[in-house]
């Protein structure tokens, strides 16, 4: 993998645990600056400390409810404050099972965290972000067509599963959206799926098994941020199952879909 010479800016959300964390510590190990992003100080705090063992002057934290807007704002513009440029964004921040599923804006948890959240704060920090720039947006195998009036409406879903995969492919349809309208003006954005089963807390708590080698998806979601192969894969679907880059679920294939996933989207942030 080529990962470049000069030392790179990457904000990683959903980093206190899982494939975020070890995706933070590879990229500390090859020399590049980590922000990294949690919902609990306390975590962040711990986390702080395991990885200044690696790199201190590299390691910055930053916390944020990503289930609530207005904290998603605070912490870009924090950020916007810390940073003059920012190299790489992973939205890897996600939620499964939870036993909190609707959000204060009477929404769907895992739609507002895994979809709305990673849309905001990319849209938000697009002043850091460069054409050199990368989003890498993880998605999921998990992909299920989208249920307008379930996801914007308040109609509650009583599958976890089925609330998931929505949102999962949710994100790729954004993430081929605003790359079809940046078209090589703006930073390179591709939506990936890191593995499935990995042995991360969602897929334990989610599926009760141990799952496989949690560097299977921290590897891809390096190379996605600093190999040169995905340079030229704005607005593509990376399935880490095959290794390869694929098709997601046709409903995502959709213009009209798409747009009216964006048009949902920015209506419903306007109004909160």
């Amino acid at each position: 993998m080529n990962s470049g010479k000069m030392p790179k800016n990457i904000l990683i959300t959903g980093a206190t645990d899982g494939i975020g964390l070890l995706t933070a510590k590879k990229l500390l190990e090859l020399g590049h600056h980590v922000l990294l992003h949690g919902r609990s100080q306390q975590k962040l705090e711990r986390v702080h400390q395991t990885l200044s063992r690696i790199d201190a002057g590299n390691v910055t934290m930053v916390q944020a409810d990503l289930s609530n807007l207005s904290e998603v704002a605070g912490l870009a513009e924090a950020i916007l404050r810390k940073q003059l440029s920012l190299d790489v964004l992973i939205n890897n921040a996600g939620v499964f099972k939870t036993s909190h599923p609707t959000t204060q804006y009477n929404i769907d948890v895992r739609f507002l965290v895994n979809t709305i959240a990673p849309y905001y704060l990319t849209k938000l920090l697009m002043p850091l972000l460069s054409a050199d720039s990368r989003v890498i947006n993880v998605s999921s195998a998990a992909q299920a067509p989208l249920d307008f009036e379930r996801l914007f409406h308040h109609k509650h879903f009583s599958d976890a599963f089925d609330a998931y995969a929505q949102s999962k492919l949710a994100v790729v349809m954004w993430t081929r959206y605003l790359a079809s309208h940046l078209s090589g003006e703006g930073p390179t954005m591709v939506a990936v799926n890191p593995g499935s089963l990995l042995a991360s807390k969602m897929v334990k708590e989610g599926f009760g098994v141990a799952g496989k080698d949690l560097s299977i998806g921290a590897q891809i979601l390096v190379k996605a941020s600093l190999d040169f192969s995905f340079a030229e894969s704005s607005g593509e679907y990376f399935d880490n199952d095959h290794g390869c880059i694929a098709t997601p679920h046709e409903f995502a294939l959709s213009t009209e879909n798409c747009h009216k996933l964006i048009n949902r989207m920015e209506l419903f942030l306007a109004t909160c």
